[in-house]
């Protein structure tokens, strides 16, 4: 159709060939090419059929020839009497070599991008002239799009489960061949935390809930520099309560073990002196980003996180109830904030996604607690809206007995209690609260560490 109406669709006719042939004359190159092709890298529906066949025949473990393919081509309804048999001989017959298959792949794959960019670029222009939406509205649409491409995704559409099968059966042989204690996901730093949620995975979105004071902003900043130093990559933390130097101020007041109260009255001994600027350096050479603007939006941190591109490890959000709502500026000044907040929750989520990276977010929890003899955290305790525990993945309430009782046996015992975890049990886990240096710690922490 784009040729009948004079444009020029971008593709490589003997690229696609040469990649076919290649997987037919030398098997063992079809790993390879099925870990870096698609099916929509074909622009012929005739090479597309014989791809998406050997991708079929692949998973299923079977041997892959011209002989076997051209049979399972009669099976899946795709082999046509007059022209498939000669097509995929000439295809072997004009193929020299598998050696070069890589160079053919990456020519398939840069066409197969230009056809998306023409056609998001299509896409966006037909919403302009269509005057869909805001201008921020088609903004955040067409910045989400683009970033698809570059991170190779498609937004939206059906796909088949032997599509995904090989995605998934590449990430488990990857996690095979890693340690035996090696997480699926990015580490906490709290040892049993980690054990139950198995780490952080892409496209989550963790929330961490509990009464003001509880330590939520501590122990997000906590896991932060624990992934700053793990991954060696970006952290990106959005805090609409906090300064920015206040969030510092804590991050060094933990790493230097100095008290927080000290720091702040700059009533250092030598020896304190000394670990405050060899944490100072420390903290320098980790890649945190921080932005303190209390006006944020989704739309705005997910712009922002977009362009970190591949270097992005975590976001984390403080606190979820201090934000703009997710369509912009007082689009729901008229409504109801339960609304606002599931909004806001969804949004967050899809972020996680569209980023492919997790996204630990803080949560208040309402006062419903305080009434109760058990006030240790609940689900429906999640203020404003149920929505969000219905997008998050995990969600973690914090408890200890020394916020509600100065007299107990133990101030520093505290909990961290899994409430939703998609990926195994929920149930508390025993942590150590340090105030003086406002941080969580594992159970058995001892001062010399």
């Amino acid at each position: 159709m784009d040729e009948l109406l004079g444009t020029r669709v971008p593709q490589n006719p003997q690229a696609e060939q040469a990649v076919i042939g290649a997987m037919l004359i030398d098997p063992e190159c079809i790993p390879s090419v099925l870990r870096d092709t698609k099916p929509e890298y074909f622009y012929s529906r005739a090479n597309r059929d014989i791809y998406e066949t050997i991708l079929a025949m692949f998973n299923f473990g079977q041997t892959v020839d011209a002989v076997t393919m051209l049979e399972r081509m009669k099976e899946r309804g795709v082999f046509h009497e007059d022209t498939t048999y000669a097509y995929v001989s000439e295809l072997i017959r004009v193929t020299p070599t598998a050696a070069n298959v890589g160079e053919y792949v990456a020519i398939l794959k840069d066409k197969a991008l230009q056809r998306d960019l023409g056609r998001v670029a299509g896409e966006i222009t037909d919403m302009v002239n269509e005057g869909v939406g805001t201008a921020d509205e088609m903004l955040e649409l067409a910045e989400r799009n683009v970033y698809a491409l570059r991170k190779d995704r498609s937004i939206g559409g059906l796909k088949p489960v032997g599509e995904v099968i090989q995605t998934v059966y590449q990430s488990i042989t990857e996690r095979s061949q890693q340690e035996l204690d090696a997480l699926p996901g990015i580490s906490t730093g709290l040892t049993d935390l980690d054990n139950r949620i198995l780490g952080m995975s892409p496209g989550e979105l963790i929330l961490v809930a509990s009464r003001p004071g509880m330590g939520k902003s501590s122990i997000a900043m906590n896991v932060v520099t624990h992934v700053a130093k793990t991954t060696r990559k970006t952290v990106a933390v959005f805090s609409l309560e906090m300064s920015r130097e206040q969030l510092v101020m804590r991050l060094l007041s933990t790493e230097a073990r100095v008290e927080n109260k000290k720091l702040q009255l700059a009533r250092l001994s030598p020896d304190e002196w000394r670990r405050v600027v060899s944490s100072a350096g420390t903290l320098s050479s980790l890649r945190i980003l921080i932005d303190d603007n209390p006006m944020l939006s989704v739309a705005d941190m997910n712009a922002q996180c977009r362009r970190l591109g591949d270097e992005l490890a975590l976001v984390v959000v403080d606190y979820l109830q201090l934000m703009q709502s997710a369509g912009g500026k007082q689009k729901y000044s008229g409504e109801n904030r339960q609304q606002v907040v599931a909004d806001i929750s969804r949004m967050m989520k899809i972020m996680a996604k569209d980023l492919g990276v997790p996204v630990l977010c803080l949560s208040q929890l309402s006062r419903a607690a305080e009434g109760r003899q058990d006030k240790r955290p609940m689900l429906s305790d999640l203020r404003e809206s149920g929505a969000i525990e219905q997008d998050a993945d995990v969600v973690i309430g914090l408890y200890r007995e020394g916020y509600y009782n100065k007299e107990c046996e133990n101030p520093t015992a505290a909990e961290l209690l899994v409430l939703k975890n998609r990926k195994g049990q929920i149930g508390p886990i025993n942590v150590t609260w340090l105030p003086d240096y406002t941080c969580y710690v594992n159970a058995e922490w001892k001062h010399e560490d």
